[in-house]
């Protein structure tokens, strides 16, 4: 392979296309050592600082062209569960919630939430693994659709057994949501920009369950109004804009940014196992082609910085395997489990919790009391989650750091002695949860990715996601309402349950610590400084 000498620029905001199109030639040789890799990228010294400011300026404009996107998708996405569990107390006052005028029981709704994340479960490693072979924004958008169509159909239901066997449709149609996007970030971003951008996005959930809150308030006012119930319209017309939404996806979402695949099955240089199939090529051929996000020479240099990422594309079920039996995997899914379970009880449980505290707020007092909770989310994201980035050696203290924040607030919520103080404990424990998953879906790629390349990256993200969500089965089958002795306590026990979990989860970050430090990140250890946007 000939050696080619790096380039410098005199003026960083305009590089040479010409002179990188030719170093992209001369580094083909390379490349056809991996058929999967990128076709090539120039001998580019990343360790200047210079490129390193052009870095940061490309990737602020690849934020403003793909998070609004997946910060829509997530925000419509993550919504349902939100409405879902205000729809369980609208206008309960007249007999009108979802839960009176169908007759659930208590047994009933935890036994549909824990279906919904069953669905989770088995359907997160497949969708996502389905992504590696598509066109990612394809199948995003197809998630979003499906959702879209199902939360429509919620409009229709009129038994329990109805509401059970829809969770858990939900469940598999929503499957492969969380780790896909953080798959799809990983396409466009290397491994130590990535927990930021996963945490811009994640803020939808956060707003949207403090949305979910005044859209309910909202809708129970239109409550018997053409003889349909609050929750009735809610579901309705949510589901319509998700449809919406996610068909749009398809024109407004960018492909991959380097290719892997070779359509072309008579190609004797490609490699078997990237061949499309025909249903791949035919989902692929409702893809709208796009014009570039970048230039010539801002795609020259981001394939060089990205080049690690895309060395190995290509997998079989053995490499899959190695995945699955990688010890790496289970204290990340542990730290996710004792998260995610405490999120998606609030998320679920939340307004039912907030009864135990005064038992004479209304319904719309509930829903309303719903949102600071999740601003307070929001905003430790936003301000936590870069420093994950910044000290990313650090990454398990900020975690456990946040998980001892949300423990505090569990006690607080439990044992205050006044009303308002127990609701502070809610707004403490909120504030803790928001950095925790993006550092864990991080976490995943950064150890995964280096060892067990794209595979690793897609399966990594989809089992910490699905068997993490076990957590969820946890708390909203066995916890809360799933333990009716404990409603008579405030939920005492059940919060104690989840401060041992969280306990669990802070020595599983420990344990991620110590056994991903010989994990090396690909471009990082060269570059002396840089702005790290």
């Amino acid at each position: 392979m000939t050696e080619n000498k790096p380039i410098v620029y005199e003026d960083t905001s305009k590089y040479d296309a010409t002179a990188l199109t030719k170093q992209l030639s001369a580094d083909e040789e390379y490349d056809n050592t991996s058929s999967t890799s990128t076709n090539s990228s120039p001998n580019i010294d990343l360790s200047d600082e210079a490129t390193q400011h052009e870095l940061d300026r490309i990737y602020r404009k690849l934020d403003l062209r793909i998070i609004p996107p997946l910060w829509c998708m997530y925000f419509l996405t993550s919504m349902g569960s939100s409405l879902y569990g205000n729809a369980l107390t609208m206008n309960r006052e007249t007999g009108d919630s979802l839960r009176l005028q169908l007759g659930l029981s208590a047994h009933d709704t935890s036994t549909a939430s824990a279906l919904y994340y069953v669905g989770y479960i088995i359907f997160d490693v497949p969708m996502n693994l389905a992504m590696t072979r598509l066109a990612p924004q394809t199948w995003l958008s197809r998630i979003v659709i499906t959702v879209g169509l199902v939360y429509a159909c919620y409009g229709a239901l009129s038994t329990a057994g109805g509401v059970i066997a829809i969770r858990l449709i939900s469940g598999i149609c929503g499957a492969g949501t969380w780790p896909g996007l953080a798959y799809y970030i990983s396409l466009w971003y290397p491994a130590h920009r990535t927990a930021r951008r996963i945490g811009y996005y994640f803020t939808a959930a956060q707003v949207s369950a403090s949305v979910a809150g005044l859209i309910a308030a909202g809708f129970q006012r239109m409550n018997n109004d053409r003889g349909m119930s609050g929750w009735q319209w809610m579901f309705l017309i949510y589901g319509v804009v998700t449809i919406v939404v996610g068909i749009s996806l398809i024109w407004w979402l960018p492909d991959r940014p380097i290719p892997v695949f070779n359509n072309n099955d008579d190609d004797s240089n490609n490699n078997n196992n990237n061949k499309r199939s025909k249903a791949s090529k035919f989902l692929d051929s409702l893809t709208v082609r796009q014009r570039p996000i970048l230039t010539e020479a801002e795609q020259a240099l981001h394939q060089a910085d990205m080049k690690g990422r895309y060395l190995n594309v290509s997998w079989t079920l053995k490499d899959l395997w190695k995945v699955f039996i990688d010890f790496r995997i289970w204290p990340l899914v542990i730290m996710y489990f004792g998260v995610v379970g405490t999120g998606y009880g609030i998320v679920v449980f939340g307004t039912t919790i907030l009864t135990t505290i005064n038992g004479k707020w209304s319904s719309v007092t509930l829903s309303l009391l719903m949102a600071p909770i999740w601003m307070c989310d929001l905003i430790a994201i936003l301000f936590v989650t870069p420093f994950s980035d910044k000290f990313r050696r650090w990454r398990g203290t900020v975690f456990s750091a946040s998980t001892v924040v949300i423990i505090v607030g569990m006690v607080v919520t439990t044992y205050a002695p006044r009303q308002w103080p127990r609701y502070g404990g809610l707004l403490i424990t909120g504030f803790g949860l928001g950095p925790t998953v993006p550092i864990c879906m991080t976490w995943a790629a950064e150890i995964f990715g280096p060892r067990h390349g794209d595979v690793g990256t897609a399966a990594s993200a989809a089992l910490v996601s699905g068997l993490g969500n076990l957590g969820s089965v946890t708390t909203t089958y066995a916890l809360y309402t799933g333990w009716p002795r404990d409603v008579k306590r405030g939920f005492e026990y059940s919060n104690m349950v989840v401060v041992a979990i969280l306990g669990i989860s802070i020595l599983s970050a420990a344990i991620c610590a110590l056994t991903s430090g010989s994990v090396r990140f690909p471009g990082v250890s060269r570059v002396k400084k840089s702005a790290n946007v």
